[in-house]
């Protein structure tokens, strides 16, 4: 087996900054890797954690002196949605020059593509959480890098919280968060320790803190990586709902704008809230587009979680003609759609809302945050100047919430506590969270978990709680199962 060679492509920000990032890794259990969308840092680091030794002695199977090698510890790389998970494994084995499961390999949902040898395994957020159940100290990794962490999903602020209790059993793991500039110092303060401040050159030095009792701490390492390199010129197109005018009215009178001039000839990305909005837009847009000259020969591709394998690798197939992609908030922050010059932004996605009065969760379509809509416009602008449409008006903008609220304060924490009880992890109240749910939300959760028979009158788990927690599933699901 040849040896492994690992390059690193300079015109991605990332690369830049590696000597900065390894430095900081070798001083620092933590770090936290900050930069816009288009950085490089998802398909780059866990390059730069297998070219420090870490994750490599699984690859070649033999040492040099011609020795068998000892099975090593895996270089964990999670994302939040399977989609990225997947597409991210590929993309980082092609620029090994290796084949998926080989080096680079990954395991989401009923897909499991990890060689025996593999270094690397990219995988969703909750597939590690659930390998916590059969190895609670992560023994199988030596590297974890948790990438998007300022989604603030409720499996990523967990696995952060679980992280921040195992680091001092686990002195040889190393953990890198990702994030976009949102939300870096609180990570930084969130993995704070009494060890004394190492200077490396490169690294912001967040402020001190001080814990509970009163000792100074300090703060991970944060290290800026630069992100889009053109600007992005915003346009403000409101739309008013009417009998024969609607959002895909809007979505048509948009690429009509964009594609109008000459000069204007790249793709569009236009993001949309969910599967069903996506499918009625791409049949509006292939009937627009067929009564042009122009634009007949344009692509209509949609982008979203529950794609089949080949529909998702056609999105990043090299192609001659424009394209426009039609995506949920995928998109968003975990994949990079090549070639895209627009964005045309609905401002809508769909949010997961837990009810107290009702005990339901839904997915209701809600109005994006600045941040969502921010990170959305940064999908052009990283090959030459783009252009982002949002279809609502800058009033609008201005009056929406600066951040998405973490997914922690809107749903129901009857899973987390169920996991957690199984676990063996103590009180939700004392759990290191990033942001500490309510006491009402502890209490629905408790009470549900006592309703399903899954905790008994103390609020300990029954052998039915036990059962519920290796599933994979909602609570409530699992009990139906049972």
């Amino acid at each position: 087996m040849h040896a492994l060679k690992i390059d690193f492509p300079e015109s991605l920000p990332v690369s830049a900054r590696r000597d900065e990032i390894m430095a900081a890794m070798q001083a620092h259990q933590v770090i936290i890797v900050c930069g816009e969308t288009g950085s490089g840092k998802t398909t780059q680091l866990p390059k730069i954690a297998l070219a420090m030794g870490r994750g490599l002695c699984n690859y070649p199977k033999t040492l040099l002196d011609g020795r068998p090698a000892p099975r090593g510890k895996l270089i964990g790389h999670t994302q939040p949605r399977r989609i990225a998970a997947s597409s991210v494994a590929k993309r980082i084995a092609q620029e090994l020059h290796t084949t998926p499961g080989e080096v680079v390999g990954f395991k989401v949902r009923f897909q499991d593509r990890l060689g025996r040898d593999a270094s690397v395994k990219l995988m969703t957020d909750g597939i590690l959480l659930a390998e916590t159940q059969t190895d609670p100290l992560l023994q199988a990794y030596d590297t974890i890098i948790i990438d998007e962490a300022h989604e603030r999903s409720l499996n990523i602020d967990f696995l952060l919280g679980y992280l921040k209790q195992i680091l001092p059993r686990r002195p040889d793991l190393k953990v890198v968060v990702t994030s976009a500039t949102i939300d870096a110092q609180r990570f930084a303060e969130h993995f704070a320790t009494l060890q004394p401040a190492v200077r490396v050159t490169g690294a912001a030095s967040a402020a001190v803190v001080a814990d509970a009792k009163g000792r100074v701490l300090t703060p991970a390492p944060i290290i800026m990586v630069s992100g889009r390199m053109f600007p992005v010129e915003q346009r403000y197109r409101p739309f008013e709902e009417a009998r024969d005018y609607d959002l895909n009215s809007a979505i048509a009178d948009a690429v009509d704008e964009l594609w109008r001039d000459v000069h204007h000839s790249g793709d569009i990305l236009v993001f949309l809230p969910g599967e069903r909005e996506i499918r009625e837009a791409a049949d509006h847009l292939r009937g627009h587009l067929s009564h042009s000259a122009v634009f007949r020969g344009a692509e209509v591709l949609p982008l979203f979680a529950r794609l089949s394998q080949a529909e998702q690798d056609r999105i990043f197939d090299a192609h001659s003609g424009r394209r426009i992609v039609l995506a949920t908030n995928v998109a968003e922050t975990s994949l990079t759609v090549p070639g895209i010059n627009y964005v045309i932004d609905a401002g809508t996605a769909r949010m997961k809302r837990y009810s107290f009065r009702s005990k339901v969760e839904q997915l209701l379509v809600e109005p994006i945050s600045q941040s969502s809509a921010n990170q959305r416009a940064g999908r052009c602008g990283r090959v030459a100047n783009g252009i982002c449409i949002r279809l609502y008006d800058e009033k609008d903008f201005i009056g929406r919430p600066k951040f998405t609220e973490p997914e922690i304060l809107r749903s129901s924490l009857a899973g987390v506590i169920l996991r957690m009880k199984s676990l063996h992890l103590g009180q939700v109240e004392d759990f290191p969270f990033l942001e500490k749910p309510s006491g009402r939300a502890i209490a629905d959760g408790y009470q549900l978990l006592g309703e399903l028979g899954a905790v008994d009158d103390v609020n300990a788990l029954t052998p039915m709680g036990q059962e519920l927690s290796k599933l994979p599933l909602d609570p409530r699901v699992g009990r139906m199962i049972l």
